[in-house]
């Protein structure tokens, strides 16, 4: 049975706008979160939030504003906040690794507790946003692998903890998607092409898997 409520993080990025106009359309009770009230402004959903989920006071926040909007707990959760950093590790900044993994993997950690601590001991479903880095060796990726892989290992944990109480923690591990954080790597007709080949099928990410549960 699928959750008839959820929290978008991310929700002003492709796969999050995505994701919160396809679970909007089927009937679902969506709450967008992200940083910038302007690009929020358009995003289908029943309440936004701003707020910065890399901190746990921001993590919180959004569940207050979300059970505020809603009468209770949300029943689901798609963490879609990210970024990336294409770039070989002896080049790679210390600023810009710790940046990259606050937002990546403390994100995803801030969030998904307030969301259990929201639920107390109710069943729910979450979905975290991987990559496909976090498991296939790509050359100039070292640092959003580590941060990806992160989260994978953030989701295995929590899945077996929180199971006996109904609650199913997963994570999607797209390839490169074709969104605006994108859309210069994707500027050219050979790149395209040659992103083409990595996929044997291309997904746009205007029409994002169906929430199942």
């Amino acid at each position: 049975m699928s959750p008839t409520t959820v929290v978008i993080t991310g929700a002003s990025g492709g796969i999050g706008r995505a994701l919160a106009a396809q679970l909007t359309q089927s009937g679902m009770g969506v709450v967008a979160v992200g940083r910038d009230a302007d690009r929020l402004r358009d995003v289908p959903a029943v309440a936004r939030v701003v707020a910065d989920v890399t901190t746990p006071e921001g993590a919180s926040a959004v569940l207050a504003g979300a059970q505020a909007a809603l009468g209770g707990p949300p029943g689901g959760l798609a963490h879609c906040v990210g970024s990336t950093l294409i770039a070989p590790l002896h080049r790679t900044r210390a600023e810009a690794y710790r940046e990259l993994m606050r937002v990546n993997l403390d994100s995803a950690v801030f969030m998904l507790q307030a969301w259990l601590n929201a639920l107390a001991g109710a069943p729910g479903a979450a979905v975290l946003v991987s990559s496909v880095v976090a498991r296939t060796g790509v050359a100039s990726h070292e640092a959003i692998a580590a941060a990806k892989g992160g989260v994978e290992a953030l989701v295995r944990s929590a899945a077996a903890t929180y199971a006996p109480q109904g609650v199913r923690v997963n994570a999607v591990a797209p390839g490169l998607t074709e969104t605006p954080m994108t859309a210069k790597m994707l500027s050219l007709p050979a790149q395209r092409e040659a992103a083409a080949k990595q996929y044997p099928l291309w997904v746009v990410c205007s029409r994002p898997t169906r929430w199942r549960r």
